[in-house]
């Protein structure tokens, strides 16, 4: 029996030191990361299209290597060459038009590779094609928030979907009671998700009051939806990791996991914010 309570013991110390050193990690990433992040924000434009275009590569790696650990076979290089196709194209600013023909192309070079394919590649085009779309295009649009404003709109990108997440895991801990999806994300409430959506969208009143008052009357709706989209987001990507059967998509930021457990929740969060961008600047000036 005693010896049995050792063991016990053992076991605790080493999951608290598991902990421990998790948290230690986590934090050592977030000091490095966060003012490299501030900085090439701060810097904008090229730089941050340059740094979403390496989120977009790298991301893309790591949602093809989780589905190959599941059985599949994914284009990786059909992929990867049609992301640095579309980035080459947003640095040279020739337009929406084009960037749609890019995936339209890029969708077409998928099915014909499917037809001469000599095995049955339909599951293993269609994952192609997801991880670029769900990827590389979603990153594709803090690019093209980067080119047309700087100053204001570029920030909601992450103080919407890293200041839901906070407020979500703070109610969650506090008042968390019912699960919001179980299978999905065992430790994840309604109360929380109910807390990320009404901080969200405080913050996003907050952010508006501080540095552009006139978009007041719209930012609660911003951040509403905003947090909406970056709880589904971290849906999402839980799902993907439960159906390959892994725990995180990458270990390329200690305690934190691979690019896109960092970005679950901005991979929706950004393009949802241009496309609002842009029905802002047409429709705000006469209303």
């Amino acid at each position: 029996m005693k010896k049995q309570l050792v063991i016990s013991k053992r076991v605790i110390d080493d999951s608290a030191s598991f902990k421990g050193g998790t948290m230690l990690k986590r934090f050592i990433s977030s000091v490095v990361a966060l003012p490299l992040l501030l900085i090439i924000v701060l810097l904008g434009g090229r730089y941050i299209q340059g740094a979403a275009m390496i989120l977009s590569l790298m991301g893309l790696y790591e949602f093809y290597h989780a589905f190959r650990q599941a059985g599949y076979q994914p284009s990786a290089k059909l992929g990867y060459t049609y992301t640095i196709i579309l980035y080459g194209l947003g640095f040279m600013d020739v337009g929406p038009t084009v960037y749609i023909a890019v995936v339209f192309m890029f969708l077409y070079n998928v099915l014909i590779y499917n037809v001469l394919s000599k095995h049955e590649a339909i599951l293993d085009m269609a994952l192609t094609f997801l991880g670029f779309f769900y990827v590389a295009f979603s990153f594709f649009h803090i690019a093209l928030i980067a080119s047309i404003d700087n100053n204001f709109f570029i920030w909601y990108i992450f103080i919407l979907a890293w200041g839901s997440d906070t407020f979500a895991y703070f109610a969650g801990r506090l008042f968390g009671k019912h699960k919001l999806i179980e299978h999905v994300s065992p430790k994840k409430t309604i109360e929380g998700a109910v807390g990320g959506l009404i901080g969200a969208g405080l913050l996003s009143v907050l952010f508006a009051y501080l540095f552009r008052p006139s978009f007041m009357p719209y930012a609660f709706f911003l951040g509403l939806i905003g947090s909406v989209l970056a709880q589904s987001g971290d849906l999402i990507a839980s799902k993907i990791k439960r159906y390959c059967g892994i725990k995180d998509f990458g270990k390329i930021m200690p305690g934190h996991g691979g690019v896109l457990d960092r970005f679950d929740s901005i991979i929706l969060t950004g393009p949802f914010i241009y496309y609002f961008i842009f029905l802002y600047m047409k429709f705000a000036p006469i209303m």
